[in-house]
């Protein structure tokens, strides 16, 4: 290999050849200071890269320590080389990086603050991301870049960094949530009365209780819009051993769907590793852990006994309201779940279905 090729992620100041030499000949800082003339802050300052390396000071090295006063220049050189380069890599990184975040719909819902300058921008992403660098969050987010096509076709596939802003979104939502310490056993018994809320058509009445209700449990449940490249409807995780996140994306704007992706998210809470993350998109997976996650919210939204009827139900309008009232459910998720087993067409019945919208303060 041609060491002209030899690019690495890294730029090594001259100050840490330096002090390598005085450590090999057991000599100190101030032995260098003293040598130099200049202050210690001057000082620390050269060997920190922050002062170039004149002829002058080169022509005192090379007194001091003994490599020639050339060595030094060009160890000077390549540093200032090596971090331009480096510089320009990391401001072309951050740039593609704003580009695959949806900040427009950022600021549209007030999560970000918008800005014309491009550092500025870098500066309130990073900020909102709580990490340093966009390799910083490059390791933070490694999950969600891993998932992002996440069980859908690649026509509508979910694009990372919307995902990113999604969730993150949650997490800052849920660490302003007053909440009880996980209780799992709690939780499933909460789990009857929030299936009554489903017979409730005003978001703005069973979206607070469900938060409540939840909270006393360990659960922050937030519900927030999925911005523009974000196709999930539902996420769930432990942010930390005694408080989980559930967040719903309201993505199809129906009660079908919210109800259904809500109890699945309740399963994975429930039956599955706290250490993962799980995330719905536009088709469900069929992993047995999505299975199972499927089957729970079936069985939490459709009362045991009834669960033989719903499968022989007929395709009558009068009789889905009836069954949605013997099990306490909104008809709409009667007739989800009709069409989910293939007892109903997918065009049939969505009249029975609530519909919904967000408002410009949400």
């Amino acid at each position: 290999m041609d060491s002209n090729d030899f690019a690495p992620d890294w730029a090594s100041a001259p100050g840490e050849t330096i002090i390598d030499i005085l450590e090999e000949r057991g000599l100190s800082i101030g032995y260098l200071v003293e040598g130099l003339g200049q202050s210690p802050n001057r000082v620390q300052e050269l060997l920190a890269g922050k002062i170039r390396i004149t002829n002058g000071i080169a022509e005192q090295l090379e007194d001091i320590l003994g490599p020639s006063a050339h060595f030094w220049i060009a160890r000077d050189s390549q540093y200032q080389s090596d971090s331009a380069r480096l510089e320009k890599g990391t401001r072309r990184d951050e740039e593609e990086w704003l580009n695959a975040l949806p900040l427009r719909d950022a600021a549209k819902f007030g999560w970000l603050q918008d800005s014309k300058h491009l550092s500025e921008k870098i500066a309130i992403c990073l900020r909102f991301f709580d990490v340093s660098s966009v390799r910083e969050w490059r390791v933070k987010y490694e999950h969600v870049l891993a998932d992002a096509a996440y069980r859908t076709s690649p026509s509508f596939a979910s694009k990372p960094g919307s995902v990113a802003v999604w969730l993150r979104r949650g997490e800052i939502e849920a660490s302003a949530m007053v909440l009880n310490e996980w209780n799992p056993d709690r939780f499933k018994e909460i789990l009857e009365s929030i299936r009554r809320l489903t017979r409730q058509r005003d978001p703005q009445v069973f979206i607070p209780e469900i938060k409540k209700q939840c909270a006393q449990c360990g659960v922050a449940v937030a519900v927030i819009r999925a911005p523009t490249g974000c196709r999930a409807s539902g996420a769930t995780r432990f942010l930390s051993p005694n408080k989980a996140l559930l967040l719903l994306s309201f993505r199809f704007l129906s009660d079908d769907h919210f109800w259904f992706t809500f109890f699945h998210e309740a399963g994975h809470l429930l039956l599955h590793s706290h250490e993962k993350l799980f995330l719905e998109g536009v088709e469900r997976s069929q992993s047995q852990e999505e299975l199972e996650a499927n089957d729970f919210a079936q069985r939490a939204l459709v009362p045991s006994e009834l669960l033989s009827t719903l499968g022989t139900l007929r395709a009558d309008k009068r009789e889905i309201v009836k069954f949605a009232i013997r099990a306490r459910i909104s008809p709409g998720i009667v007739v989800g779940q009709l069409q989910h087993i293939r007892r109903l067409r997918r065009d049939q019945f969505n009249s029975l279905k609530r519909r919904f919208r967000w408002t410009h303060s949400e």
